[in-house]
């Protein structure tokens, strides 16, 4: 599809500010943003809605207010500075459809820094690419959004419906910031978030569940191993058990609609291990933390039944666990996977905007993670897209955005913007 002129002035006035776009994405990639320690990108976030006229709301997350909701994930760590964003856009005059932009600005730990080429956040550009923890995942998007805005008004226009600009914290762990501005009230006709995607639209995503395997064992000294009871090695036991359940729930999701195409939708992971405290000791304690996908329509209470069966059942099999059994704590997410439904007109205004930016139709995507998407239409039925640019190592090691894909999904954030909330002259 041509671009209309309206559209082609909205393209070039990204285009014209591409570089200020970088420049605040790189120093919102230098905040080191991980759980408990994303105060800094949510005061920069702050700034920045304030310094362009928005009313901006920045408020502490209170637990007591959320646990009860749908969705909550239990808080096991220091929650005391744990804020969220959001900045509001009143129109002039109100006709088109409202719109939440979202963001996360928490980051995954980095891991050891020397297997990094460049600190990961200290980010650099090089060959056509933004390398630095959380470029990708998905401060990229976040800055995006907001230089999408600012697109449109350097075009010579404005939106003509409300639209709330949100900065969460979370979304890698619990999705508690999300549910609380929900919570606070914030509500829109559609939701829209810039996670990476790689230009895909997310038809489908799973939900996870986030669990600590707790064993206790005997300690002796390692000379008489034979009389103790390793707590590591227990652990092992129950991770293979755990495996097999993985299996299980992956030859269930062969006939799930959208999840049958992928080969191995279902994963689990055994992500931190601590056990022991001296080498020759036999250690007499082992905490795994665990995470495990489940499917759209899954029960996450029916899920965690089936998880406390397995363990249960190994920890009979075994001449230790049998009379001293493992504890299962649940430790973050617990998480209801979610398809897009309902949103025909969401779509069809993010159709008009990608023809115009990459020509043809958009792809959609099956995504065995999950997104912060679910509140809003788990919850409240409001159609949440996700959307994004391509590049590569989210969660790793050298993690980039390729800026090519930035600058083209910002240009179909802007004219999405424009074709959902409409527009008028400024």
């Amino acid at each position: 599809m041509t671009p209309s002129d309206n559209q082609k002035r909205i393209i070039e006035a990204v285009d014209a500010g591409f570089d200020a776009q970088l420049a605040t994405t790189r120093a919102f990639v230098a905040i080191p943003s991980t759980r408990g320690a994303e105060a800094p990108c949510q005061d920069m976030i702050g700034d920045l809605l304030h310094a362009r006229g928005y009313e901006v709301d920045d408020w502490h997350i209170d637990i007591d207010d959320l646990k009860d909701l749908r969705g909550f994930g239990p808080i096991t760590h220091d929650f005391s500075r744990a804020r969220s964003v959001v900045g509001t856009y009143r129109p002039s005059r109100s006709a088109g459809r409202s719109l939440i932009l979202q963001g996360h600005c928490d980051v995954v730990p980095a891991g050891p820094l020397e297997l990094w080429d460049t600190p990961p956040f200290s980010p650099v550009v090089r060959d056509g690419r933004m390398y630095g923890r959380g470029a990708l995942d998905m401060k990229s998007g976040t800055i995006g959004a907001l230089y999408a805005l600012e697109a449109i008004k350097a075009a010579g226009f404005m939106p003509t419906a409300r639209i709330h600009f949100q900065s969460v914290i979370e979304e890698e762990s619990t999705g508690v910031g999300a549910l609380s501005t929900l919570q606070r009230g914030y509500r829109a006709d559609a939701c829209f978030i810039p996670e990476p995607t790689g230009g895909r639209m997310v038809r489908a995503q799973v939900g996870v569940i986030w669990f600590r395997l707790k064993v206790r064992g005997h300690p002796v000294h390692v000379a008489h191993a034979t009389s103790g009871s390793n707590a590591i090695m227990a652990a092992y036991h129950l991770i293979e058990a755990l495996q097999k359940l993985e299996a299980e729930w992956n030859a269930r999701a062969a006939s799930d609609h959208h999840f049958k195409t992928l080969v191995h939708p279902i994963n689990f992971n055994p992500g931190i291990i601590k056990g022991g405290d001296w080498a020759s000791s036999v250690p007499a304690w082992c905490d795994v933390d665990c995470r495990i996908a489940i499917l759209p329509g899954w029960s996450v209470a029916d899920c965690q039944k089936e998880i406390l069966a397995c363990v249960a059942h190994a920890a009979r099999d075994h001449r230790f666990l049998s009379n001293n059994p493992p504890e299962v704590e649940w430790s973050g997410f617990l998480s209801e996977g979610y398809e897009l439904a309902n949103a025909a007109d969401a779509e069809a205004a993010f159709g008009t905007a990608y023809s115009a930016v990459y020509g043809g139709a958009v792809q959609d995507l099956v995504f065995t993670a999950l997104t912060d998407t679910r509140f809003y239409g788990l919850n409240y039925n409001i159609p949440s897209l996700c959307f994004g640019a391509s590049g590569e190592a989210l969660h790793g090691f050298n993690e980039y955005v390729d800026l090519a894909s930035l600058r083209q999904a910002t240009k179909a954030t802007a004219l999405f913007i424009a074709e959902w909330c409409g527009l008028e002259k400024a």
